[in-house]
């Protein structure tokens, strides 16, 4: 399976960020992906790490997935779209899964918000699902729960994901390394690739990285460096030992 993740520069705008997906979308398709993650919340924009973000709009925000659905579609290309998204309960952070045929198959919501996210009123999700690339399963983890909630990743290896997506968002930090070696242990605690996805930054604290199921930095992305990381996986590697062999009963 042939995976994209695309670190891109921080978006001005909704409209901007819209334009950066569509593009990446359409140079995965040349160079044959079968899935292309984004950074944490590209739609319209994270908010709270030192960039101006507009504020939510759910109609215009409503149009811009629905256009990168139909771009999808057109590319025959699988898509884990990150956004802000408003329904009955409220404001999310998401990502939409987008299937090579254009479907919206649902969304992983951020269910651990980091507290300095607490000021704009996310609601926090209550569920986990997987999806399916090329009937390949995938898990999603979104940045701060991936980071320090690392059972976000074991529930998605135990149930049966190959790789786990991490759309996140680091800036400049203090202790880089924690980052770097948090990326290592999701994968090889569970025996499974992670695909942590960042913005272009910098002095950013990790960047855009693919780790192998046995711990291998297989690829990444330089600092401050827009671009589309493209590597080849053989999910069959992915066989989750470890995730299988927990026992929850003991703790």
């Amino acid at each position: 399976m042939r995976i994209g993740l695309a670190q891109t520069r921080f978006p001005q705008s909704l409209a901007e960020g819209f334009e950066i997906v569509k593009r990446a979308i359409v140079e995965a398709k040349q160079q044959q992906c079968d899935v292309i993650c984004f950074p944490e919340s590209i739609l319209p924009g994270l908010r709270g790490v030192g960039y101006a973000v507009e504020a939510y709009d759910h109609e215009a925000q409503r149009a811009a997935v629905h256009e990168i659905r139909a771009v999808a579609e057109q590319s025959s290309i699988a898509v884990i779209l990150p956004a802000e998204w408003e329904d009955e309960t409220g404001l999310h952070i998401v990502a939409f899964f987008i299937s090579e045929q254009g479907e919206i198959q649902g969304y992983q919501t951020k269910n651990q918000i980091d507290p300095d996210e607490d000021q704009f009123g996310y609601v926090p999700g209550t569920n986990r699902q997987l999806f399916q690339v090329k009937g390949v399963p995938i898990g999603i983890t979104i940045c701060h729960e991936g980071w320090r909630y690392p059972e976000t990743v074991r529930w998605a290896a135990q149930q049966g994901a190959r790789i786990v997506f991490h759309p996140q968002f680091t800036g400049q930090v203090k202790n880089p390394e924690f980052y770097r070696a948090a990326m290592v242990c999701r994968s090889m605690e569970n025996t499974i690739y992670f695909a942590s996805v960042n913005y272009a930054l910098e002095n950013q604290g990790c960047t855009t990285t693919l780790i192998s199921p046995t711990g291998e930095r297989l690829a990444s992305m330089p600092d401050n460096t827009e671009g589309l990381l493209v590597w080849d996986i053989d999910p069959e590697q992915a066989h989750g030992l470890l995730a299988k062999r927990f026992q929850p009963d003991l703790f």
